[in-house]
């Protein structure tokens, strides 16, 4: 009998744990087949990301008490061509081949919420790319994702960081208003070398979402030496909005990254994405152009693209994109793959199918 009290015990004390955490396993598996043309070399690839990137993770959040809640995030890239997984950046400064095995490279944090925010540490989307993504029809996914950041100086955390530390303002609390403020570090050993901040950096993003209209900016500043071969600190801007006409939804983003004491790129991006029945016709015109600091040519890359979703239920959809890429002052950017000599143009597409879990 004393047995078995224990045991009701332990199990009551269990389901009020469980009662009060929950935990998620989520992810997309995503392939296409994708096509470059460049007039030095043309590639075809089964890969994935032409609608979303394809990805493995598990979340969990835990309620506290007194309106506090604890949570984790934990996101694997995934090659689900090949099983393999995606390179990530460890310190802010270079790829790190050797994560190309599972890890959790996408996201990795843990988080603090309550009515005052959100404090979320690990490796995160930095603010200054959430423009990007939010306000691309295509996601800045596939070949028709934004130019803007595949022509981008922004540097190793143009999309990610490392080691970061974010404050997020509080949801559906203030009006409408939204922001971000996160920090992030290199991790170098601190010896004098003029490498020692290499990587750290901050971003910070604010914007203002009322119905159909959607509008923020984004500013960040990366630390990087400046030495005889080059370098400099990246300072990134961006300023981006939409606007759903019911009809129709629009969308536009202006983008300036700027190495200290060298080169400057600029650029900006026009969309759209309309529903028709069951599915979605996306397009976007984007261009950014890069003046080198030495004078001289400046490369300059326009995509334009347009593409199809069909949804065949709420996690499975079909889509196909078509993007066409021209360059002009030495610039020589391809898409899918290809390779093509400077001032020339190409064309891309892909075909593929997407399946959310």
């Amino acid at each position: 009998m004393k047995k078995s009290l224990i045991v009701l015990a332990v199990l009551a004390a269990s389901g009020a744990t469980m009662a009060q955490s929950s935990v998620t396993l989520f992810g997309v598996v995503d392939a296409r087949i994708a096509h470059g043309t460049g007039e030095v070399s043309d590639k075809t690839q089964l890969t994935q990301g032409g609608l979303s990137s394809s990805r493995i993770g598990f979340r969990g959040k835990e309620d506290l008490g007194g309106g506090l809640a604890a949570s984790f995030w934990l996101e694997a890239g995934v090659a689900n061509d090949n099983g393999s997984g995606t390179v990530a950046t460890t310190n802010n400064q270079t790829a790190d081949t050797s994560s190309i095995g599972l890890s959790f490279n996408r996201r990795s944090t843990v988080s603090l919420e309550g009515g005052f925010g959100e404090i979320r540490l690990g490796r995160d989307f930095t603010p200054q790319y959430l423009n990007h993504s939010a306000f691309d029809p295509f996601g800045d996914n596939g070949v028709g994702a934004t130019q803007l950041i595949a022509s981008s100086l922004g540097g190793f955390t143009r999309t990610r960081a490392s080691n970061s530390m974010s404050y997020i303002l509080p949801a559906n609390s203030l009006g409408g208003f939204y922001g971000q403020a996160q920090y992030y570090l290199g991790e170098n050993s601190q010896n004098g070398a003029v490498t020692e901040d290499d990587g750290n950096g901050y971003g910070l993003r604010a914007g203002y979402a009322n119905g159909p209209f959607n509008v923020a900016i984004a500013f960040s500043e990366t630390q990087r030496a400046r030495t005889a071969t080059g370098g400099g600190d990246i300072q990134a801007f961006n300023l981006g909005g939409s606007y759903n006409l019911g009809v129709a939804k629009i969308s536009a983003v202006y983008s300036q990254d700027e190495v200290d004491g060298g080169d400057e790129g600029k650029g900006y991006l026009l969309g759209a994405s309309v529903p028709v029945g069951a599915g979605e016709i996306r397009g976007s015109w984007a261009t950014y152009k890069i003046d080198r600091a030495a004078g001289g040519a400046a490369p300059e890359s326009s995509k334009f693209a347009l593409g199809y979703v069909h949804n065949l239920s709420k996690r499975t959809a079909l889509y196909a994109t078509v993007a066409h890429l021209k360059n002009k002052g030495g610039a020589a950017m391809a898409l899918n793959g290809a390779v093509t000599n400077a001032n020339e143009n190409s064309t891309g597409y892909d075909f593929g199918i997407r399946h959310t879990f």
